[in-house]
């Protein structure tokens, strides 16, 4: 009797799950399909929304009415690709976050916090400022990427020194090491002796899609699905290192190991998105903190969900740049940031309760 009450129970809160994750599935798919055909219309040419349904549908093979062959070379070559890396961006960040804040078990933690926006700034600076982004394209994404995954790495390193880890001393290293790896960025720039590199560097600090073709599509997009889906995978491993360490390993969770694999998997979301976008403020922070206040702490749900709802922040976010000063544009990571900051205050502010009983 004890054992089908117990099964009855399990089978409610499956499907309470299952039904907050088909209601956010669908509201933030279908936000992302709006906001990206409304970016894609939008920008110094306007392509009205007929138009670029056309362009899309006859690209994936559709006999569609005739459409300008500019209008169809602005939406292929410039404007789709750049969404696409944005959404790409967005996705990566929202699920490190995730993962990283039910990790921690703190709403405050974000994918900067073991250093890996730190490494992948200094790898990109180093690449610029030694010349090797105008001989090489791919140099840049490279440099970053392996900046990101090296200070990951590092800072993990650091958490084990003795053979037993620390999470206390992976948050202490993690500032320590993104303070030591700013500070050799500054002294970088400081020194740098050519004014166009220097706007270089400072203009990719700032985060931001503009000029992203397919060849940054390919760069990130495989690396960014594929750290998600694993991301998605470990959940439920993931929803039990938030009950503690040794819950967890009553359970069968081998805690060592997938506490590994789940910082080296953000890392390397978190370092494909930083190599072809800059550093982009509070997307890791604000969207899982959000997404959790509405659908609550269950990362099966909140993992998936923060990839859409990164998607959405960043394309939103790109949108708004690319118009706010028109014909200029503003950098994604500085209006993430104003955006962020004071939107993130006042949810804490606002929802003061506690959000991680499972």
């Amino acid at each position: 009797m004890q054992a089908a009450r117990l099964a009855t129970l399990r089978g409610y809160r499956q499907m309470g799950i299952s039904a907050r994750l088909a209601i956010g599935a669908v509201v933030l798919l279908a936000l992302v399909l709006v906001v990206g055909l409304v970016s894609l219309s939008l920008g110094p040419v306007d392509i009205s929304l007929r138009h670029v349904a056309w362009i899309i549908l006859s690209g994936v093979g559709f006999e569609t009415p005739e459409f300008g062959r500019t209008e169809q070379l602005v939406i292929e070559q410039i404007r789709l690709p750049r969404i696409i890396v944005g959404a790409s961006v967005g996705a990566a960040l929202g699920v490190a976050g995730a993962t990283m804040q039910g990790l921690f078990r703190n709403p405050m933690a974000d994918p900067g916090i073991i250093g890996v926006s730190a490494g992948g700034a200094l790898g990109a600076v180093v690449a610029i400022a030694a010349g090797l982004s105008a001989l090489f394209f791919l140099a840049l994404p490279l440099f970053a990427f392996a900046g990101a995954i090296a200070a990951a790495f590092l800072v993990y390193g650091i958490a084990v020194v003795g053979g037993h880890f620390s999470m206390a001393t992976l948050l202490l290293a993690g500032v320590a090491v993104n303070a030591f790896l700013g500070a050799i960025v500054s002294a970088i720039i400081i020194f740098l002796p050519d004014n166009e590199l220097l706007r270089e560097v400072l203009f990719w600090l700032a985060g931001g899609l503009d000029a992203r073709a397919w060849e940054h599509v390919r760069i990130a997009t495989p690396l960014i699905a594929g750290s998600t889906a694993l991301l998605m995978l470990l959940s439920r491993d993931l929803n039990l290192l938030m009950l503690g360490d040794d819950e967890a390993r009553s359970m069968g969770v081998r805690v060592g190991v997938t506490r590994v694999v789940l910082l080296a998997v953000s890392a390397l979301a978190t370092g494909a998105a930083v190599a072809v976008s800059g550093t982009i403020a509070f997307v890791g922070l604000v969207t899982p903190h959000v997404l959790r206040l509405a659908l609550g702490p269950d990362n099966r749900v909140l993992i998936p969900m923060s990839a859409l709802g990164g998607a959405v922040f960043v394309m939103v976010a790109d949108t708004v740049a690319r118009l706010v000063i028109e014909p200029a544009e503003m950098r994604v990571g500085i209006l993430t940031a104003f955006v962020g900051a004071p939107f993130f205050i006042a949810l804490l502010i606002k929802n003061k309760r506690q959000v991680y009983s499972l």
